[in-house]
């Protein structure tokens, strides 16, 4: 392995530090020969990989929401586009009774020409987002704005969730919840001082038709929001957390690209807020061994899912013919013993009676790191074999254990490597040593310290699962 070149790679990729989801599809029936699920293509065409959604109500706080996270997303490349921009050109009739128009209902909007525009930068194009011009109410008066593709898309406005396509486009959902007197506070302050409107337009317009709109179109779609902010700007650690979720999202993203062989399970917040729990330092024995379960699971399981298959017939208690998928059969687990006993139990709970061999492998410091043990099935060699270790930080050991597996006549197509957390360093050593197998981890941390500890990390696992660190000790656990 060139040092050289892995330096090179991780220089490429450090730019970002995100995460990528999968989608799982079936292979070809009676597929007894690994086939790759995914592919590079397919990574690179999941850009833009966040199209996030900011909605609520009208002076809810939603743009300066969106500006913080901007802001702080700087090294990214993120376009804000504001669903304002896609108001329909009123006609001369509606232009004669403008006071009377309804801009905050649905119809209002073309809906049509958004969706083509967000559709054309999911797949890389570039387009041109008009500029609504509120004096003439037309869109085609001022010059229109050219947005290329990005890493992140934000759409911003007050309906961006009421319709279904729109919706689905988004990779995550947020809803801005401000008190209905705050934002009508803001409404007053803004259109008497910045628009200079009459304070009695103002509170007609509300009533007549912002008020109605907000009840009957807008605060529906809270429902499927994936996070929603109170307070707006005002909520900082909720904006941190949003960002927080999308650097993750596109590091592991930026790896997926370079790595077909690289699967990171699809983060939702309940999964985000599990890995806040088993990473915080002061967490009980007690809760860290219960959400890190929950997430080997996940793991195992998607780990199953890219083994091959048969097809196969059932009846069904109704006399049915079901046609399903008949699991691997020839199969086993390897822990690196000893954090990778943790995940054991999580993979008996998948596959009953299943063979579980062992590896240990001394660690001092990131080199000298020697085989002292291991007991694993007669016929590995005939099997597909699951590698357990939940953390994934130099490569070193996992090169090491996956050169046993090798020498013992393991295919290194039929090796699936599982892991909780991945460091960039140990994605690149692995990846590039053994680019068939498969490696399936819930999240790619920063990198590494110079104890070559992965940051953020959670500390040492397997001392916190089995809780043989002293109190003193997990006082002080790096995370």
């Amino acid at each position: 392995m060139d040092s050289k070149d892995v330096v090179q790679l991780i220089e490429a990729s450090s730019g970002v530090h995100f995460s990528g989801f999968h989608l799982n599809g079936l292979q070809p029936r009676n597929s007894d020969v690994e086939q790759p699920t995914t592919s590079t293509t397919e990574c690179v065409q999941k850009q833009p990989f966040v199209i996030a959604g900011v909605a609520g109500g009208a002076a809810s706080g939603k743009t300066t929401v969106c500006d913080m996270i901007i802001e702080q997303l700087h090294d990214q490349r993120v376009v804000l586009v504001n669903q304002d921009s896609f108001y329909h050109n009123l006609t001369e009739e509606e232009l004669k009774r403008v006071h009377d128009y309804n801009f905050d209902h649905p119809d209002a909007f073309d809906t049509e020409k958004l969706l083509c525009s967000m559709e054309n930068l999911k797949h890389g194009k570039a387009v041109d987002i008009p500029k609504y011009d509120f004096k003439s109410y037309k869109n085609n008066i001022l010059q229109s704005r050219r947005v290329n593709p990005s890493d992140v898309i934000i759409l911003e406005g007050i309906l961006v969730f009421h319709d279904s396509r729109v919706r689905e486009m988004m990779n995550m959902k947020i809803f801005v919840d401000t008190d209905a007197d705050v934002r009508l506070a803001r409404r007053i302050r803004r259109d008497t001082v910045e628009k200079g409107r009459d304070i009695g337009q103002v509170l007609d317009q509300y009533s007549k038709f912002v008020k109605p709109a907000f009840d009957d179109f807008i605060l529906p779609t809270k429902k499927y929001a994936d996070i929603i902010i109170p307070r707006g700007g005002d909520n900082h650690v909720a904006i941190d957390l949003i960002v927080q979720h999308i650097r993750t999202k596109l590091g592991q993203h930026d790896l997926c690209k370079i790595y077909p062989n690289l699967y990171v399970i699809q983060s939702t917040f309940q999964i985000r807020g599990m890995h806040t729990l088993i990473r915080d330092a002061k967490t009980t024995k007690h809760d860290f061994v219960f959400y890190a379960d929950r997430l080997i699971r996940l793991v195992v399981e998607h780990g199953l899912g890219h083994l091959p298959f048969t097809e196969k017939q059932v009846t069904t208690p109704t006399g049915s013919v079901y046609t399903g998928v008949d699991f691997c059969k020839r199969l086993c687990g390897v822990s690196v013993i000893r954090s990778g006993e943790s995940m054991e139990n999580a993979l008996r709970a998948c596959c009953k009676g299943i063979k579980i061999g062992k590896i240990l492998i001394h660690r001092e410091g990131d080199n000298g790191q020697q085989l002292i043990y291991e007991k694993l099935p007669n016929d590995i060699l005939d099997r597909h074999v699951l590698l357990l270790d939940p953390i994934l930080g130099t490569g070193n050991s996992a090169v090491q254990a996956i050169s046993l597996l090798i020498r013992k006549g393991v295919p290194e197509s039929n090796i699936i490597f599982l892991n909780l957390i991945s460091a960039p360093q140990g994605v690149h050593v692995v990846c590039k040593s053994f680019p068939r197998i498969k490696i399936v981890t819930s999240e790619i941390d920063i990198g590494l310290n110079e104890d070559y500890r992965v940051i953020p990390g959670m500390g040492e696992f397997g001392d916190r699962y089995f809780g043989t660190d002293d109190d003193d000790d997990q006082q002080v656990i790096q995370i």
